[in-house]
């Protein structure tokens, strides 16, 4: 027997595996037959052990559930008495752990009896320490694994606000709930709030009502008396708008059209348009448009549902006219309303001009004031009116229209553009634009002005004006348009707008941005007048300092403030005028009466005439009167050249403040 350490094994099972363990793995000796064993061999108890463990694995132990218990679906069948709601709830619970587990009852349940699997349970309450969130919530203990159906008898108050009368279910952690509702009434609206309404019936014993939710979320039922709306059986009564665009092309004659109903009385199952001869509507859209027909002379317009308040839809279609020559505009007009307003429009497609405008029933007006379907288009011939208030079925629009042979030509173009500026130190600016234009395509330019400008006037050839305004907040005053190409003339636009800046310090720099248009603009002339107590000189940039020159635009001949101001410029930074010689005064002088003389005319002629419009009913809005541009301090006067459309010129002068100029 071999000897090895002091710790041996003592069991008999343990000496057997000792022994086989020798008998295997223990060396023959030369001179031994291999087939007996030559002795024992002696091993500690934990290297037995780890051997033991290697020949024989243990199964790994099975990870203990997260939870002790799951509410997997919970199903209420209630009946609503007066004051409460009674029934049953019924908890589906799959108990995962075993021993003792705490199901808790949905909060805010009034609990009357409990069973459990059709036996009575007792429910127990928590305490502060088992429940942090609900303290005193009711729990039942459940002691076998496996799924089970717990029922409750309970009540809930109901909740009554306003002629309304609810009840809400308590969220829990289950993954469905269905709720079952019964109420001993008929005649009564019902919403859900927190789930779905899957069925809704009435009988002879009432209402009853079935919602499914989510059990993370309150289920909530509010119901009411349901009231008779008797706008079904009243006559019915309404008015609309309606904005008609004709485009006469070279070939055809598409016609588009917006409506709006607006009903007062009554239900509108449908609409009625009243349709000209040879005209063929192509398509009507809107949200509530369900289908539509044509009969003779009339478009009837179904809707998804009778409309008990507005309705609005649009028309397309188109008509055969002649190309050129006399023209008997079709009118479109709401039937059955009692009051119509809103205009029609009538354009000329490719090389074309209107002529002999004939109306009856309209009055002219602007494109901008028939909404963006009119103000939007950019037609070389274009007119617009507005309904009168009068019979609709006297309306007629008849022009004439002369056609020309197609040329490449210029469709608009600022040929010059003249800014005056005068800023003061603490940082306000009043800007005189004034643009001439050639133009024989757009009704409009679209001017973008700087951040916070204020506009002061606006005028067109000398005529005050109303600027109009884009979706964009951009101002949009209107152009004359010329027949023809290059020898299209030149007039003036003008406006007058204020601004703020930064307060001038003893030095710094000063950024103007002028308004930015969307037509290019051949050249550009700047004259700021800056403050006598500041040295002003301009950075670099698109600008550059030269002389000041009179405008080589005739539509922007100098008028008698700007004949003035030339006249008193200084020796200005950078091109201050010299007038020369006494005799150039004098003449300057002198036009410049005449020229204000004139416009003192011109603008008393405009006020009578803008007092006349007024009493007859015919001017819509107050006009902006011509604002005088003042002149004071030294200048410095700047260039550009190509300007491309949309662009907001900047330009940066430096200044430093002149404490010589102070001591003067």
């Amino acid at each position: 027997m071999v000897k090895g350490r002091s710790s041996l094994l003592a069991t008999p099972a343990s000496l057997l595996f000792v022994a086989l363990l020798t008998f295997f793995l223990a060396p023959a000796s030369p001179g031994q037959d291999s087939t007996r064993s030559p002795g024992w061999v002696v091993v500690p108890i934990d290297q037995y052990r780890a051997l033991r463990l290697k020949a024989y694995p243990l199964e790994r132990d099975q990870e203990p559930s997260p939870v002790d218990a799951t509410l997997t679906r919970v199903d209420y069948d209630l009946q609503v008495a007066s004051d409460l709601a009674t029934g049953r709830a019924s908890l589906t619970v799959d108990v995962l752990a075993d021993g003792w587990v705490r199901v808790p009852i949905p909060p805010g349940l009034l609990v009357r009896q409990a069973r459990l699997d059709g036996k009575l349970l007792s429910l127990v309450s928590s305490s502060s320490s088992t429940s942090k969130t609900n303290p005193g919530q009711l729990s039942a203990l459940l002691s076998h694994p496996g799924r089970a159906l717990l029922q409750l008898d309970i009540a809930l108050p109901i909740a009554a606000s306003a002629g309304n009368e609810s009840i809400t279910l308590p969220a829990t952690e289950s993954g469905v709930t269905r709720a079952s509702v019964q109420l001993p009434r008929q005649g009564v609206d019902v919403r859900i709030g927190g789930g779905l309404l899957t069925d809704q019936s009435e009988s002879s014993i009432g209402s009853k009502w079935l919602a499914y939710g989510h059990g993370t979320e309150p289920l909530t039922f509010t119901w009411r008396r349901r009231t008779e709306d008797h706008r079904s059986t009243q006559p019915l009564r309404m008015r609309g708008t309606l904005t008609e665009l004709v485009s006469l092309g070279e070939d055809s004659t598409s016609l588009s059209a917006e409506a709006n109903i607006e009903v007062t009385q009554g239900v509108a199952p449908h609409a009625r348009i009243y349709l000209p001869e040879k005209v063929t509507i192509n398509q009507v859209s809107g949200a509530m448009v369900a289908d539509w027909e044509m009969k003779p002379n009339e478009l009837v317009i179904t809707f998804l549902e009778p409309v008990e308040h507005s309705a609005r839809f649009v028309l397309a279609g188109e008509i055969r006219l002649p190309r050129n020559g006399a023209i008997q505009v079709p009118l479109l007009r709401l039937l059955n309303a009692e009051r119509e307003t809103g205009g029609a429009a009538v354009e000329v497609l490719g090389a074309g001009e209107i002529k002999d405008l004939k109306s009856q029933g309209l009055e002219e007006a602007d494109a901008s004031d028939l909404g963006e379907m009119v103000s939007s288009r950019q037609s070389p011939s274009l007119a617009a009116f507005r309904f009168r208030i009068g019979d609709p079925a006297a309306r007629s629009l008849s022009l004439n229209v002369a056609r020309y042979t197609q040329q490449a030509m210029l469709m608009a173009n600022v040929e010059e553009a003249r800014y005056r500026v005068l800023v003061s130190s603490d940082g306000k600016s009043l800007v005189q634009a004034r643009y001439a234009i050639r133009n024989n395509q757009r009704n409009f330019v679209k001017i973008t002005l700087p951040p916070g400008a204020t506009v002061w006037s606006a005028a067109l050839s000398g005529k005050p004006i109303r600027p109009g305004q884009s979706p964009d907040g951009s101002l949009l005053l209107p152009l004359e348009r010329a027949r023809g190409g290059e020898d299209a003339p030149e007039f003036a636009v003008e406006m007058v707008y204020f601004t703020r800046g930064a307060q001038w310090n003893d030095k710094g720099d000063y950024v103007l941005t002028l308004p930015a248009l969307d037509l290019p603009v051949s050249r550009t002339g700047l004259l700021v007048y800056h403050p006598p107590l500041f040295r002003v000189t301009a950075g670099q940039g698109s600008f550059r300092t030269e002389t000041y020159a009179d405008p080589l635009s005739a539509a922007l001949g100098i008028s008698p403030v700007e004949q003035s101001a030339v006249v008193g410029i200084g020796a200005g930074v950078g091109g201050g005028v010299d007038v020369g010689s006494a005799n150039a005064v004098g003449i300057r002088a002198q036009r410049a009466d005449e020229m204000k003389d004139k416009s003192a005319d011109t603008t008393q002629a405009l006020v009578d005439k803008f007092h006349a419009r007024s009493q007859t009913g015919r001017t819509a809005g107050i006009l902006p009167i011509r604002v005088t541009f003042p002149t004071f301090g030294p200048s410095v006067f700047l260039v550009s050249e190509l300007t491309s459309a949309s662009q907001a010129p900047t330009v940066t002068l430096a200044y430093e403040h002149d404490k010589k100029a102070g001591r003067r």
